[in-house]
């Protein structure tokens, strides 16, 4: 596994089963998205959610001719038919704009839980989208913004860029039930268990 910050981590997945990136970094960072799909030249691409942050390439992953996949929930702000980003926080009409400007997807395929994606296992991680979801294997876990890497340890995103921030705690504290040896955030470096497990046991939430 290979990890390019592109705003967002972007992730290169390497199995038997094919070459799969997962998210595609911010619109910003467009030119080293395109060397990236150049030198990797993935079967597909996955999105943990729709935050443009995270999916701010994948049309030229398309244009490419990359299938892109999504949870069913996150496709209506992929395909531009939803414009509800909480960027920046407090300002929803600017969010609605920032997402407007943004290149959408002109499809999306699902990625239901459960379902294998070239050996990944997909894992629903809502609370900060409603469809956010992650990928599993072999005791790792590419956990989206379900949980943010930072110098001191694991945390939650703010509670104004979640949408469902009781939610998105129960979905952290769920990652304790895991049999997990490494978790990689959408933001930030590599988490351990027990980084997760501080986090997830404060009662502030």
């Amino acid at each position: 596994m290979e990890v390019r910050p592109l705003y967002a981590n972007v992730f290169l997945l390497s199995t038997p089963a094919g070459r799969l990136l997962v998210d595609s970094g911010a619109l910003s960072h467009a030119p080293r998205f395109v060397q990236l799909l150049r030198e990797f030249r993935p079967d597909a691409l996955l999105l943990t959610h729709a935050h443009v942050d995270h999916a701010g390439n994948a049309f030229l992953a398309q244009r490419a001719g990359v299938p892109v996949l999504a949870h069913a929930l996150e496709h209506a702000a992929l395909l531009g038919q939803s414009h509800d980003l909480p960027y920046p926080a407090g300002f929803p009409g600017l969010g609605r704009v920032i997402s407007r400007i943004h290149p959408k997807l002109r499809s999306v395929q699902a990625a239901q839980p459960g379902q294998d994606v070239l050996g990944w296992q997909v894992v629903p991680l809502p609370g900060h989208t409603p469809g956010q979801i992650g990928l599993l294997r072999d005791g790792v876990l590419i956990a989206g913004d379900a949980v943010v890497g930072g110098a001191d340890g694991a945390h939650l995103p703010r509670a104004a860029y979640n949408h469902d921030h009781a939610q998105a705690l129960s979905t952290l504290r769920g990652l304790l039930d895991l049999d997990l040896r490494e978790v990689w955030p959408g933001h930030g470096g590599c988490l351990t268990p027990e980084q997760i497990r501080i986090r997830a046991e404060r009662v502030d939430g």
